[in-house]
């Protein structure tokens, strides 16, 4: 998947402190993740009050993570079959994350301790309207509104 490689690559700069964090983002709402399905639903894991959809940037990254659960996970996982859904960033972002009714972000990469990037559910990222942080931008003096102007 050569859209996932913009991505990681966009990851790795930030991890290494340079790049621009709006072009990661970019890389993001543009690209294509493979998102593993279980049950019927995208896969997610929950982390500090957060629910994860857990996305990867290829095929490698999802199968590193394939055999990281193998290992935690009972011997009956051993050799399992992992469906996914190959979804645009922009979507997961903008239908399925307000979709789900509580705070969520997505995690992309989680196996690679190296190249992993947590995208939270924060205004900018998310929209607006599903932000954890959307009412306290509000309560700040002079915060931008959604129309792009400067608040009262």
């Amino acid at each position: 998947m050569v859209e996932g490689t913009a991505l990681a690559d966009r990851i790795a700069e930030r991890r290494a402190g340079i790049g621009d964090p709006r072009a990661m983002l970019g890389e993001l709402r543009r690209g294509l993740l493979l998102v593993p399905v279980d049950g019927g639903g995208l896969w997610t894991a929950e982390f500090g009050g957060i629910r994860w959809v857990c996305g990867f940037t290829d095929e490698e990254a999802l199968a590193r993570f394939a055999r990281a659960r193998s290992t935690a996970d009972d011997a009956g996982s051993v050799g399992r079959s992992w469906e996914f859904a190959e979804l645009r960033g922009a979507r997961l972002l903008d239908e399925i994350i307000p979709a789900m009714g509580a705070p969520a972000g997505v995690a992309v990469n989680i196996a690679d301790p190296d190249g992993s990037m947590l995208f939270p559910p924060v205004t900018g990222i998310v929209p607006d309207a599903v932000a954890v942080d959307a009412q306290e931008a509000e309560a700040v003096p002079g915060a931008r509104t959604e129309e792009g102007g400067r608040g009262r």
